[in-house]
């Protein structure tokens, strides 16, 4: 049995998406059906329409999601239909080599359904990061869902998907942010803003965050952050040492994803901090760094993949304290949208207008 639903598509580099008629297999061993209720709207499904990921056309855009599983294959056992679940791109195999030191948080090997969707005329679709939400249904590897509280609102959970973890986890799982730590975050926007409020979670007694826009870093304090810092009037690096005694942050994370900011995440640490990378730098981009200085200061230069989350382990508990009022994920829904406004959505997202627009089924 197949299905034919609603979705959006990226037929080629550039070209503004269309709203289309696709078909979804049934799952195959392995696999789920997943009715949509929420999809953020994040930069990568821009990438994906440019062709900065690959020229894999059509896309089937759409990873930040969440929603209720309608049927699963042969063999799947962790999910039911019925499940509210969020959706994920890492679902680990449990069998690499990551997997089997302990630590799948960085599995090797990750998968996504076997069956393809298509068009209408039978062209298979790449959905983006291996989920394609912008869609009344998709397919996706039954790993790829994860079962949480369905009390939850869809719009807010899905935002774990992809964006917010990966900036709550850049703070907490990679940065190990503690009780007490000064931590500074270098670009405000969904990522940024997200590793100030699991900063703030995590107990951190000053956040420092660092933007060029006024409006990113008002939402900023309003997620935890206990100075700003607007880099277009002051130097970043100085204004951080400052705020932090003259020695820089404990942790500092990068959420741009450029040379430029990262030295300035470099040399505003203190002596044996951290640095995480979270913002994701496009190929072409070199770092030049004194290897002296990298020596000299010690402490660590970490990279953060998706914020080395485990969604079993971190979807449910964030999803605990937003329910408990401790994380507001709401806080990071600027708008909610319909299918056919994921277009203007791209454009608001490069005025800066929003942190997410999320589109509602």
């Amino acid at each position: 049995m197949t299905h034919q639903v609603r979705a959006v598509v990226a037929r080629g580099k550039g070209a503004p998406v269309s709203l289309e008629t696709i078909i979804v297999p049934d799952p195959g061993p392995g696999e789920a059906l997943v009715k949509i209720e929420a999809c953020g709207v994040c930069h990568t499904d821009l990438h994906y329409r440019e062709g900065g990921i690959n020229d894999d056309f059509p896309f089937l855009l759409g990873h930040e999601a969440a929603g209720v599983v309608e049927s699963v294959g042969e063999g799947v056992t962790d999910v039911a239909p019925g499940d509210f679940v969020i959706l994920n791109w890492r679902a680990v195999c449990g069998q690499c080599r990551a997997c089997r030191r302990g630590e799948s948080w960085y599995c090797f090997n990750t998968h996504n359904a076997k069956q393809k969707m298509t068009l209408l005329d039978g062209t298979e679709l790449s959905p983006a990061l291996g989920i394609g939400a912008f869609a009344e249904k998709t397919l996706v590897a039954a790993g790829q869902c994860t079962k949480v509280d369905p009390t939850a609102s869809a719009a807010a959970a899905g935002l774990l998907g992809c964006g917010v973890m990966a900036g709550i986890g850049a703070a907490i799982n990679t940065g190990n942010v503690g009780r007490g730590d000064s931590v500074a975050v270098i670009g405000c926007g969904g990522v940024g803003a997200a590793a100030i409020a699991g900063a703030n979670l995590a107990g951190a007694a000053k956040v420092i965050a660092v933007d060029i826009d006024d409006r990113k870093l008002e939402t900023a304090v309003k997620l935890g952050a206990t100075h700003t810092v607007n880099s277009k009037n002051a130097d970043a690096v100085e204004a951080i040492r400052e705020l932090t005694g003259g020695h820089g942050a404990d942790v500092v994370i990068e959420a741009v994803g450029r040379p430029e900011t990262y030295k300035q995440a470099f040399y505003a640490r203190d002596l044996a901090g951290t640095v995480v990378l979270v913002g994701v730098p496009t190929p072409e981009m070199k770092l030049e760094l004194p290897l002296l200085d990298v020596f000299g200061r010690g402490g660590a230069l970490k990279s953060s993949w998706y914020g080395d989350c485990l969604p079993s382990r971190d979807f449910p508990m964030l999803i605990d304290l937003y329910l408990q009022g401790r994380l507001d994920l709401d806080a990071f829904v600027t708008e909610t949208i319909a299918l056919d406004d994921v277009e203007k959505a791209f454009e608001r997202m490069h005025g800066g207008d929003v942190l997410r627009s999320v589109v509602v089924l």
